[in-house]
């Protein structure tokens, strides 16, 4: 088996580190070796996973695991997950959230409103783990806590998402890889989740920090705001299905560039086109030869969508490419009925905007204000 995580990329989620503890904690009441506990995880790989310590307790036995994100940006990595575990004599596993343990608030997550964060892929794992280790007609009450939980829930996505108290135990595979492409998407696809259940009808989709920033200076507001990262394809897609009617895209020139050519990735490894689709809009609109020459012998998007705006070619050019976004929006995003678009360069310098961007301003603080 793998040793998940340590001497390597990959590391392990807190929904494995919350089975390997309780794993440990039932093993340490039987007298049995639990300094390290394998683990068959939901992707089909079997893992060992170090375990920091045992101790008896006044009602069974607790486990603590110390979480390793491997090379991914977690900060739940260096966390410890503690399981305490009482093992009971008739069967069934009771799951339950401790200190450090968010709690639902809001409809659209997979766990309903009022239940601990723990969600159904590692609350299986973890079910599963125990039942395997448990003497025939046992069962179990395991309760998972993370110290200093709640403080470090502040660091994440959590408080936008309704969960309130702590961190999540999260993991579909059981294994961290470095900003996946999964861990990603999933966070969009909550974020949207939670806006939908609550009664959302519009949603303002930006790239970043600075869409973020750009989209709140135009008024905005924060909650109805969803950072796609480079994932645009997945974000429209993702809307469609939870069936919102408007989006508003707001971005930086140089992302959006590329999506105006159609890129639904826009990460630098998956894409690029930038400059080539400013100069194929440049000269549809006018641009000689020179002109033309000029945007492809440059390196910054921002500098070229600056430069352009000053000439009514240029105008007409950024005019094309945020009514392309909408085109591409549109078709992305299946039963959504209207797009509007804004793309700026830094520092937070308007560029172009399509027509309707004002009139979807009002409509989504609007909706903002009849959210549950």
């Amino acid at each position: 088996m793998d040793q998940a995580g340590y001497g390597g990329a990959k590391g392990f989620t807190t929904g494995t580190a919350a089975a390997a503890a309780a794993v440990a904690a039932v093993r340490f009441l039987m007298d049995k070796s639990c300094s390290a506990v394998g683990l068959s995880l939901p992707a089909g790989r079997d893992v060992i996973i170090p375990v920091t310590g045992c101790l008896r307790t006044e009602k069974g036995a607790e486990a603590w695991v110390t979480k390793d994100s491997g090379s991914d940006p977690d900060v739940t990595h260096g966390a410890v997950i503690v399981s305490s575990v009482e093992i009971l004599d008739f069967p069934g596993v009771t799951v339950l959230g401790g200190k450090g343990i968010g709690v639902v608030t809001k409809p659209g997550l997979p766990i309903s409103p009022g239940k601990a964060a723990i969600n159904p892929s590692p609350l299986t794992l973890i079910r599963k783990s125990i039942e395997a280790e448990l003497p025939q007609g046992n069962g179990a009450i395991v309760s998972i806590s993370i110290p200093g939980g709640e403080e470090l829930a502040k660091r994440t996505y959590n408080p936008r998402l309704g969960i309130v108290g702590g961190l999540s135990i999260l993991g579909t595979s059981g294994i961290v890889s470095p900003m996946s492409t999964e861990a990603i998407v999933g966070t969009i696809k909550s974020e949207l989740s939670v806006l939908s259940a609550a009664g959302a009808r519009i949603v303002c989709l930006v790239p970043g920090n600075y869409g973020r920033r750009m989209a709140m200076l135009l008024g905005v507001p924060e909650r109805m705001i969803v950072n796609i990262s480079n994932f645009a394809g997945d974000a429209l897609s993702i809307c469609g299905n939870f069936g919102f009617e408007k989006i508003i895209l707001i971005g930086q020139i140089g992302k959006f560039a590329k999506l105006s050519a159609g890129s639904l990735d826009t990460h630098s490894s998956k894409s690029d086109g930038r400059l080539e689709a400013l100069a194929a809009y440049s000269a549809l609109h006018g641009a000689n030869s020179e002109d033309v020459r000029s945007i492809l012998d440059s390196t910054m998007a921002d500098e070229v969508a600056t430069r352009i705006s000053k000439t009514e070619w240029g105008r007409a050019a950024l005019m094309e490419l945020v009514e392309r976004i909408v085109k591409t929006g549109l078709l992305g995003a299946i039963g959504v009925i209207e797009c509007a678009c804004l793309t700026f360069s830094l520092p937070d310098r308007e560029i172009a905007r399509t027509s309707n961007l004002d009139k979807m301003i009002e409509e989504i603080k609007k909706n903002s204000q009849e959210l549950i």
